[in-house]
């Protein structure tokens, strides 16, 4: 039983809709940003969302990993990484385990290249966090590797389901 008031699940529900409207805009915002990016270091959205993704794994992936982290087709991918190789932002490797097999890794100077481009817009989503107490970033971090675990389960469903009739 709820003890609160109704006056005040209004408000939960205002700020439920705040949040809702507002994640929308971030979503929107950081896909500008993300095309900004792109444009700046002459590349594809796409291959900057790779670029991202492989940055942030310890060790190389395979192309079929790419093609999950980048929600894209195998045969999608395996272009994804020819077109990035030829354009020296990705290296292959030989798989220790299967010498047959290719891993991808981001080229140490395409890493050093981009990571240079994020300078400034990183410092300032920085300067942002450091506004917040530590308890604030910590529930900021737990709602963004929630919401980022959800995200991938919705895009899974949707990607399993038939596509709606337009």
């Amino acid at each position: 039983m709820s003890t609160r008031k109704e006056s005040d699940k209004e408000s939960r529900e205002e700020l439920l809709g705040r949040i809702g409207a507002d994640s929308q805009r971030h979503y929107a915002d950081y896909a500008l940003l993300n095309q900004a990016m792109a444009d700046r270091l002459g590349l594809h959205p796409t291959d900057l969302q790779c670029i991202a993704m492989l940055d942030l794994e310890s060790e190389p992936v395979s192309t079929g990993e790419v093609a999950r982290l980048t929600g894209l087709t195998s045969g999608s991918a395996t272009r994804l990484v020819d077109r990035m190789a030829k354009a020296g932002l990705v290296e292959r490797h030989a798989d220790p385990q299967d010498r047959r097999r290719q891993l991808v890794a981001l080229a140490p100077a395409a890493r050093e290249r981009i990571g240079a481009a994020w300078d400034v817009p990183g410092a300032a989503f920085r300067a942002l966090l450091e506004s917040y107490s530590d308890a604030e970033l910590a529930v900021i971090a737990d709602y963004l590797r929630r919401a980022s675990e959800v995200g991938r389960e919705q895009a899974r469903r949707l990607n399993s389901e038939p596509p709606q009739a337009r």
